[in-house]
């Protein structure tokens, strides 16, 4: 008797069906909070730079005024990026009271230039195998790390809505304590600062 054959399509359509529903040996990778997350900061690192170039040359412009060497941190900065400032039409007009309100100014922008940058370097770190998601593992032990509730449930929107969040906190407070705790929980965990993170540090601060 011919034994009935099945066509590689229909073996498929089989097979699916006995693996549907079936969990994964592996933890998912998430393709939407990475992005969300780093996304959110590196367009705050832009508007932080463009920020504290200003700063800089203003305060830079009036130490040249009173004759006075400006301080090394703020020396002219070699970003490659527009600077739309006139120095002479602008400064006194973003500071009318002169070189100390300029340098106020520019230890301000200064702080949250770091702060900006600090967070990104977390959240890269985070990614522990560098593939720019972030899967169920680094997303729990992201989110532990930070003391917060992390339920795999959770959708991507609000896991990364959470994260910006929290971002927006540390920004608005300037403040990296919590960030250096979450840094040093992942460390313990075995996540370092890799060549691909500081290679991504260095794009996004040219």
């Amino acid at each position: 008797m011919q034994t009935p054959s099945i066509s590689a399509a229909a073996l498929a359509f089989v097979l699916s069906a006995l693996t549907e529903g079936e969990s994964p040996a592996v933890p998912v990778a998430d393709n939407d909070v990475f992005p969300t997350f780093t996304d959110y900061i590196t367009k705050q690192v832009g508007i932080d730079k463009e920020a504290f170039v200003e700063a800089s040359t203003c305060l830079s412009w009036f130490y040249k005024g009173s004759k006075k060497a400006p301080p090394a941190a703020a020396q002219p900065i070699a970003w490659r990026m527009p600077v739309l400032l006139e120095p002479e039409r602008d400064c006194p007009r973003h500071y009318p009271g002169g070189m100390e309100t300029a340098r106020d100014d520019f230890a301000k922008k200064q702080a949250l230039l770091a702060v900006s940058l600090t967070v990104y370097e977390f959240a890269l770190v985070a990614d522990h195998n560098d593939d720019q998601q972030y899967n169920a593992a680094e997303l729990r032990d992201l989110f532990h790390s930070l003391s917060l509730t992390y339920d795999a449930a959770t959708s991507p929107r609000a896991a990364g809505a959470t994260l910006t969040a929290r971002f927006d906190d540390w920004y608005r407070t300037r403040n990296l304590e919590e960030v250096m705790h979450g840094m040093s929980a992942l460390y313990e965990r075995g996540y370092r600062v890799t060549a691909h993170d500081r290679a991504e540090l260095d794009r996004v601060m040219k």
